[in-house]
């Protein structure tokens, strides 16, 4: 059977790559027991610092829903910690935790020495080759790249299962 879109499947292709480059750091976040998302967050907190929790949601990649039950397991075991926002209670801050301080300082130079073996084996070059272009593509992506123009069309129907409804209505009697 032939393809009928004609372009390679980049997001898959990007997350495979990403499964792959991460497949190198996962024994290190697992030693220490943290998760990729906690990871995330722990790395982006460590390089920015304090932020909201609608800022790491969006540099991090998590959904809203999700992110609040990682803090809050995060707060838990002390990796990070939450304050209302001066002047607007409604608001929080994320940080680091003194813990969460210390977890990056030893982690930090495992973090960089697997950077290292990466570098070793790609090379250093292809690598920065790399990081560009997915930054230019990033950044393409929100200022110049045109969207497909969609036409109008009725609310989508529901899709339907091929098994037929239960005669109780799927109610147990």
């Amino acid at each position: 059977m032939k393809n009928k879109i004609a372009n390679r499947n980049l997001p898959q292709l990007f997350l495979r790559a990403r499964g792959s480059l991460m497949s190198h750091f996962r024994p290190i976040l697992s030693h220490f027991g943290l998760t990729d998302q906690q990871w995330r967050i722990l790395r982006v907190l460590d390089e920015y610092g304090q932020l909201e929790p609608r800022e790491l949601c969006e540099m991090c990649q998590i959904l809203s829903p999700s992110m609040a039950g990682v803090l809050a397991r995060m707060e838990e075991i002390d990796l990070i910690s939450r304050s209302p926002m001066k002047g607007d209670q409604r608001r929080v801050l994320v940080n680091l935790s003194g813990h969460g301080i210390q977890l990056m300082s030893e982690i930090a130079p495992l973090i960089d020495s697997q950077y290292q073996h990466i570098e070793q084996s790609f090379g250093k070059q292809a690598i920065a080759d790399l990081i560009l272009a997915l930054e230019e593509f990033i950044q393409a992506s929100e200022d110049t790249v045109q969207h497909v123009e969609l036409e109008a069309r009725p609310p989508a129907t529901k899709i339907r299962s091929k098994n037929p409804p239960h005669p109780d209505g799927g109610r147990n009697k």
